[in-house]
């Protein structure tokens, strides 16, 4: 618990009040963490089932082909598929990749 400061207000013509007790300040720094982004694949009608699941294996570190054959039938049956979360900068890299490889790409999300 934090040291409280007693405060004394004086009344015109030098007549003292009640005193105010207000708090210190808190100095502590509340420490959040980075937040994770989505990267999300949009289904299209130009990229092929092959195209798209081979980007994913391509692109995404540790991507199965079972998982990316998965992913692959979710963005065309649901519209899309988060195919990764993460940190940022990575997230901002696999965007860009699977968006130059022609794949249609939802903006990044806060996970």
């Amino acid at each position: 618990m934090l040291p409280m400061t007693t405060r004394i207000a004086i009344a015109p013509h030098g007549m003292a009040t009640a005193p105010t007790v207000a708090p210190d300040r808190s100095n502590q720094v509340v420490q959040k963490p980075y937040p994770n982004y989505k990267v999300i694949v949009l289904n299209d009608d130009f990229n092929t089932f092959q195209h798209v699941a081979e980007c994913l294996m391509k692109y995404i570190p540790g991507m199965s082909s079972d998982r990316a054959w998965k992913l692959t039938n979710q963005v065309h049956y649901e519209g899309q598929a988060t195919v990764w979360v993460g940190p940022q900068e990575q997230a901002e890299l696999y965007h860009q990749q699977l968006s130059r490889a022609g794949l249609t790409m939802a903006p990044l999300e806060v996970a």
